[in-house]
């Protein structure tokens, strides 16, 4: 079908800012190829691999994420050239061969595992990253016709969970570390010397259950001290989940206070909490800023496992113990899943507990049942 004059005139009209998106496209993708290119060398000669990280940001991948991804990656790829294995050639014993100098690996704090939590050899969080990221990378070789098929294997579960197919890396969930009554006034009491936004910030990442982006990344809009709430938007959290969330009367006292300190380095709205050094002033605290800082509270404390984590670990556990259904929990977190949040219901030992306490009170009577039967 062919157009009327107004069509022409306005696909003629359209089309030098179409030209101009596909050059704008061209450019992006050319300016992310040479940002992973420089902070990542070794990819630098491997079109493949920085074709498929440019990917991983087009898909909305957090830049965080593509970093481990690039990491992992440059990892596996140097280890390919040191021994001398084709990438695309490679098959499941080059991938075993991987995964057993994976094992094998010291990590930072020594050379043998004597414990997972020892700080020895690669953690298997890292392991089955590592792993993880070699997997996507060939399926995106498969995908695009330069691998016939993937090397890696896959675990995978049964409906219900208690079977299926181990994958390379066993899988071991732990409960997350949280400080006793005695080791978190150890932290409060470290932290009264920090300075007034540092202190604002430990008392939201507590009170609102924060991830460290989801912090960092506030805006000075997005908090309601009429009601004490905050939003958090989903584009700054792990599950691309919003959720508006309350905080405590102290954190609305300090936050009152910080905002009278803002306006003093800042009148500009946008990220509440900023830079005070003369090097960077007013500009956004980044989440590497933040790790600093509770690394440093967590040496000062004697509480090396203290981490910016630790805070929302702990909000949730003490939810849990405060009798808070799982679903109501999963809501508070951003949660995709109730099996993440389920992690808290056990660390806090709520229903063990509750079934204790119920069982005891049970054999409790039948004893005395008992007793009043044979000796009364």
């Amino acid at each position: 079908m062919g157009l009327v004059p107004e069509d022409r005139a306005s696909a003629r009209s359209d089309e030098p800012k179409a030209r101009s998106d596909a050059r704008w496209r061209v450019h992006a993708v050319a300016d992310a190829l040479d940002g992973i290119a420089e902070r990542w060398p070794s990819l630098a000669s491997n079109p493949t691999a920085i074709g498929w990280l440019v990917l991983q940001q087009d898909l909305g991948r957090s830049p965080r994420t593509v970093e481990a991804y690039a990491r992992s990656l440059t990892d596996y790829l140097g280890f390919c050239d040191h021994v001398g294995i084709d990438v695309v050639s490679a098959g499941r014993a080059e991938i075993a061969r991987y995964v057993r100098d994976l094992r094998e690996r010291p990590g930072g704090h020594g050379t043998n595992v004597i414990a997972l939590d020892s700080g020895a050899g690669l953690s298997i969080a890292t392991l089955q990253l590592r792993v993880t990221v070699v997997r996507l990378f060939y399926d995106f070789l498969v995908a695009e016709g330069i691998c016939d098929r993937s090397p890696v294997g896959r675990g995978h579960r049964s409906a219900d969970g208690r079977a299926g197919r181990r994958g390379l890396v066993g899988r071991m969930d732990r409960l997350p570390w949280i400080p006793t009554d005695a080791q978190w006034r150890a932290v409060l009491e470290v932290a009264a010397a920090e300075s007034l936004r540092n202190r604002l910030m430990l008392a939201l990442a507590y009170d609102a259950g924060l991830r460290q982006e989801e912090l960092c990344l506030l805006a000075s809009d997005e908090l309601d001290p009429a009601h004490r709430t905050l939003r958090v938007r989903a584009e700054t959290t792990k599950t691309r989940r919003g959720r508006v969330v309350p905080y405590s009367a102290v954190a609305g006292e300090l936050l009152a206070r910080y905002l009278k300190h803002r306006r003093r380095i800042t009148t500009a709205r946008g990220a509440l909490f900023v830079s005070e050094s003369p090097r960077n002033r007013a500009q956004p605290i980044s989440p590497w800023t933040w790790s600093k800082v509770v690394r440093s509270l967590a040496v000062r404390a004697g509480l090396p496992s203290f981490s910016t984590h630790t805070l929302r670990h702990l909000c949730l556990t003490d939810l849990a113990r405060s009798g808070w259904e799982i679903h109501q929990i999963a809501s508070f977190a951003g949660h995709r899943s109730t099996d993440t949040t389920q992690r808290y219901i056990h660390l806090s030992g709520r229903d063990l507990a509750a079934r204790l306490e119920s069982g005891m009170t049970q054999i409790h009577a039948d004893r005395i049942a008992q007793i009043a039967e044979a000796l009364t």
